[in-house]
């Protein structure tokens, strides 16, 4: 008896059965790509509640008490008096060195190779980056919000009410989303986290505290007056603080958002151009 069986023939894949056209697939378009990672970033934040609430609430309530009962007799007088001043302004001091997070994740997922597995799929890139900076926004606007309520149970007051009020959070939140992407630049630059974080904060604290947020530049000398209010962050402060009690000018408010539009239009394409860059 013949065994022998007959071989198959082998049939050579069709290419076309397996193109993302046959299977109906569509790759997601620019704004459900960055739906996509905002999501991302907000499991990866709610997964660390705790540390999120250290941020957002543990940290700006005890500066806000410590600088307004440690300085402010001193420096205004009052209490009350100084956190009518001082309130406005510091809420960019807390808000401001959260924006170093949106340069250190990035520079985790790249040095993680997280960001070269992305580049593999079918997507609008730059949704890894601005999905991640929207993220941080909610982290700002807390952050804000809780500041916000604190001072006013200590007794501040806006005296450009409600709309007022409501006009300088919106903006401070904007003004920090334009900085987040300077840290952001750097974290596709540099090649590890702590790098990012270390740089970071000394360009940033300097220029905090240099700034017209803790004390007037009236009361300065002259030449550090002018440093002082060339500084970015005192034109930011000097808008919101203006918002706030009902008394910024259109010249004020022109400088604000400039500033911020100056932050957004030179630092956004140029972390996008590294970033595509870098992960090729």
């Amino acid at each position: 008896m013949n065994n022998t069986t007959k071989a198959m023939p082998r049939i050579a894949p069709d290419s076309s059965l397996f193109s993302r056209e046959s299977m109906n697939l569509a790759s997601p378009n620019a704004v459900t790509a960055v739906r996509i990672f905002v999501w991302r970033t907000w499991k990866h934040t709610s997964n660390n509640l705790f540390a999120y609430g250290m941020d957002v609430v543990l940290a700006p309530v005890l500066t806000l008490l410590i600088f307004t009962y440690l300085f402010g007799g001193a420096i205004a007088g009052s209490t009350t008096a100084y956190l009518q001043y001082f309130l406005p302004g510091f809420l960019l001091l807390t808000i401001l060195p959260m924006t170093v997070y949106s340069g250190t994740t990035l520079c985790q997922d790249i040095v993680k190779g997280v960001y070269n597995r992305f580049r593999t799929m079918p997507f609008w890139q730059p949704a890894t980056m601005i999905g991640s900076v929207l993220m941080d926004g909610l982290r700002y606007m807390s952050a804000a919000l809780v500041s916000f309520g604190v001072g006013m149970l200590l007794g501040f007051r806006p005296e450009g009410g409600a709309i007022g009020a409501i006009m300088a959070l919106l903006f401070i939140v904007c003004f920090a989303f334009s900085v987040s992407w300077i840290f952001s630049m750097m974290g596709v630059l540099v090649k590890k986290p702590e790098t990012v974080s270390g740089t970071s904060m000394m360009l940033m604290y300097p220029l905090l505290f240099a700034s017209n947020i803790l004390v007037d530049s009236d009361t300065m000398p002259g030449w550090m007056g002018v440093i002082v209010e060339l500084n970015p962050i005192s034109v930011a402060a000097t808008t919101a603080r203006g918002l706030m009690h009902g008394t910024a000018s259109t010249g004020d408010i022109a400088a604000g958002v400039g500033v911020c539009l100056l932050l957004l239009l030179l630092f956004m394409p140029l972390t996008i151009y590294f970033y595509m860059k870098k992960v090729k």
